[in-house]
């Protein structure tokens, strides 16, 4: 699987996961792959491609880098961010965080996190306010299962 093919995944599924397995979400390093990974993937012989693939889905600006599946690393196409938006009282705030990982001047791998709803774009704001709870929730279906009832 290339770069693009990865972000082309991500795209069409709309919610993934990079390597936990939640239910029915797919999953990029298993889609790399080509089958079911058990333990960690970097030992996997088609490890370089499972990276080559996370960083550069990673490193998409239409993709939301956040922990909505089961608290571990997920992606969430732009598409879905007005739905994920409306529904966010339905979901942990801490989950709706932007994951980013960037290198400290040590060459260390620090892990960045822009609150929710700090890093939402004015017009994607916008798109939800548009958008129905039920709408929402619709387009969100694949979560129900991270979804907490409403305060």
């Amino acid at each position: 699987m290339t770069p693009r093919q990865a972000l082309d995944f991500v795209e069409r599924h709309g919610v993934v996961c990079e390597a936990a397995h939640r239910g029915a979400i797919p999953v990029l390093a298993e889609a790399v792959a080509g089958e079911t990974l058990r333990g960690n993937w970097w030992s996997h012989p088609r490890s370089r491609e499972i990276f080559a693939a996370t960083r550069a889905v990673r490193a998409a600006p239409q993709v939301l880098v956040c922990r909505i599946v089961d608290a571990k690393i997920s992606f969430v196409h732009e598409r879905l961010w007005p739905a994920l938006i409306r529904a966010a009282i339905h979901f942990p705030a801490v989950h709706l965080a932007r994951v980013r990982e960037i290198h400290s001047e040590s060459g260390k791998h620090v892990v960045e996190e822009i609150v929710f709803p700090a890093w939402v774009p004015a017009q994607t704001a916008a798109a939800a306010d548009r958008l129905t709870m039920p709408q929402a929730l619709a387009a969100l279906e694949m979560l129900q299962s991270e979804m907490t009832p409403a305060s």
